[in-house]
């Protein structure tokens, strides 16, 4: 059996398992149980795919793998090694210019659609991975049309009091004015083509990747508007205003970090947790109090297995390391930020618009906005000036 072969055996088992999901999915929208009819065809489906695990199970248990005689390999060298080093030369031996194989490498067998890539390669496909915190997660979530307006509560423009007062005596009546925020939504969108002959030439699937890269990807654009904003466009906590100035410009300090954290009301510290990137959290672990004990201290149900007086710290490599005016923490209640969907993010698999360019799009469409609302909920850092 060959590549193509193979490869279209699994897009079939895949067409299968989503025909069997959309008839349960069907059932459970409409909020009852599945018909016989249903049943039975489900049952036939599940039997077909049962039948096509087998089947891939053993085609690819039986496809001949890339054999590099043991005269050929170096000293202490395995067969993946071999591997490695024949798929390296054959890109050196089949670039533009090059004329001469180097001695020693071995060819690779040319298939339908040029050299085939050795399974110990092909799977390798490596990325570089990323802290990303739960602000998202933890942010209070609205999932409406057009425009939203949050009503708030200001005191400070004339609070309502409590005094002393004589019976019979006249009251001056004072209240707060109600003020709102406003999310309206923003278009954001991201399109990814894959070649199709890249995908027919290896055994990874391809399309899976490309979507769940953008997916990623998206998670990441979404915590970077979140944290750092831009500016015409989604705030997010950027006019954060309980904020502390740390003492010096490129060093944190244990006060810096207490008055972060008393910004925050004491009825807004459950469910409050620390935003910060990576290299923060390693200068904050090397920190001691007055008796010598780390800063952070182990926990075990903490992520990472530390807190920083007692809350949690998340990294995130959307945040700003510490530099003169930088603002390199965050600190509370992250429910303290509203975050506006007016079209949740999805990735969608376009194969037939790109046909004519043999490839296969993934492209990604959603409409956010993101405020504050509650500006006692959230405090930040930010480092001195000079």
């Amino acid at each position: 059996m060959n590549m193509n072969q193979l490869k279209a055996l699994k897009e079939k088992l895949n067409a299968k398992i989503e025909e069997a999901n959309a008839i349960t999915n069907k059932a459970v929208e409409e909020v009852r149980a599945m018909t016989d009819a249903e049943t039975g065809d489900h049952d036939k489906i599940e039997n077909e795919i049962r039948a096509l695990k087998v089947t891939i199970e053993k085609a690819e248990a039986e496809r001949t793998p890339l054999d590099i005689p043991a005269e050929n390999r170096a000293e202490g060298e395995t067969e993946e090694d071999s591997q490695i080093r024949a798929f390296a030369g054959y890109i050196r031996n089949h670039a533009p210019g090059v004329q001469n194989r180097a001695e020693g490498d071995v060819n690779l067998t040319p298939g339908d659609n040029g050299a085939i890539i050795p399974k110990t390669i092909a799977d390798r496909i490596i990325k570089r991975l990323y802290d990303i915190s739960p602000v998202l997660q933890a942010a209070q979530h609205y999932t409406v049309k057009g425009q939203l307006d949050l009503p708030y509560y200001d005191e400070q423009t004339s609070a309502i009091t409590v005094a002393y007062a004589e019976e019979f005596g006249e009251l001056t009546a004072k209240v707060g004015q109600f003020k709102k925020i406003t999310l309206t939504g923003y278009l954001a969108a991201s399109l990814a083509l894959v070649s199709r002959s890249l995908m027919n030439g290896t055994d990874v699937d391809l399309v899976s990747f490309v979507v769940n890269d953008t997916a990623e990807k998206v998670n990441r654009w979404i915590e970077r508007e979140l944290l750092i904003g831009t500016d015409g466009k989604i705030e997010g906590l950027s006019t954060c205003k309980q904020i502390v100035t740390a003492k010096a410009a490129s060093a944190l300090e244990l006060d810096d970090m207490i008055d972060v954290q008393d910004a925050v009301p004491d009825q807004l510290q459950n469910g409050a947790m620390w935003i910060m990137h990576r290299s923060t959290r390693t200068l904050l672990r090397k920190l001691k109090d007055g008796d010598g004990k780390p800063l952070m201290q182990p926990d075990i149900t903490a992520p990472f297995g530390y807190t920083l007086l007692g809350k949690p710290v998340f990294t995130s490599d959307n945040m700003p390391k510490v530099a003169a005016g930088a603002s390199p923490v965050y600190y509370g209640n992250f429910a303290g930020l509203a975050v506006k969907f007016a079209e949740q993010p999805t990735v969608e698999v376009l194969r037939e618009k790109y046909a004519e360019q043999h490839a296969v799009g993934a492209i990604m469409w959603m409409e956010l906005d993101a405020k504050i609302q509650q500006e006692q909920a959230i405090s930040k850092l930010q480092m001195a000036a000079s």
